[in-house]
């Protein structure tokens, strides 16, 4: 392989959104993050509210953060059932950062809760989605990333 062809798998690697899958459930972390892989998305998956923080650079080990240095994330997608810290708080958590409260967060549930959906909404989720996530959610959730380069009139169609 020459170098160029090289540069361009970098450059595509960089291009590809970046999702951090949260859930403290092993087989819904792999589920999503099998479905974000096939949408070509790169992913980082976290078992705990707290250690997507960490991930995040807001937790309280200042040096295991991605978000300061390292790659960007376009999008959280966290369970809202976890223990610890639910959703609704990494939502609250994220949406209060001045860092990283442009970040999109998508919740995700079992349980349809219309107090509990409507409270996330209020908060500042860009969607709360019932699990389980379906391919066709994914292909939805694209337009909600946040790109390094700014996309002027991106359109979020059928969402």
């Amino acid at each position: 392989m020459d170098s160029s062809s090289t540069t361009v798998g970098m450059k595509e690697e960089e291009e590809r959104p970046h999702v951090l899958v949260v859930d403290d459930s092993l087989i819904d972390r792999k589920i999503m993050e099998k479905l974000f892989t096939n949408s070509a998305c790169k992913v980082t998956t976290a078992e705990s509210g707290q250690k997507a923080l960490e991930l995040l650079g807001q937790g309280e080990d200042e040096h295991t953060h991605m978000n300061k240095q390292g790659p960007k994330i376009n999008l959280v997608v966290t369970d809202y059932c976890m223990p610890g810290m639910t959703g609704y708080d990494l939502l609250r958590k994220v949406k209060e950062s001045s860092d990283i409260k442009e970040i999109p967060v998508i919740v995700v549930s079992s349980e349809n809760v219309p107090t509990r959906i409507e409270k996330c909404l209020e908060e500042g989720a860009q969607e709360f989605i019932l699990k389980p996530l379906k391919q066709s959610d994914v292909k939805k959730l694209r337009c909600h990333m946040q790109f390094r380069r700014s996309i002027k009139g991106r359109l979020c169609i059928g969402a």
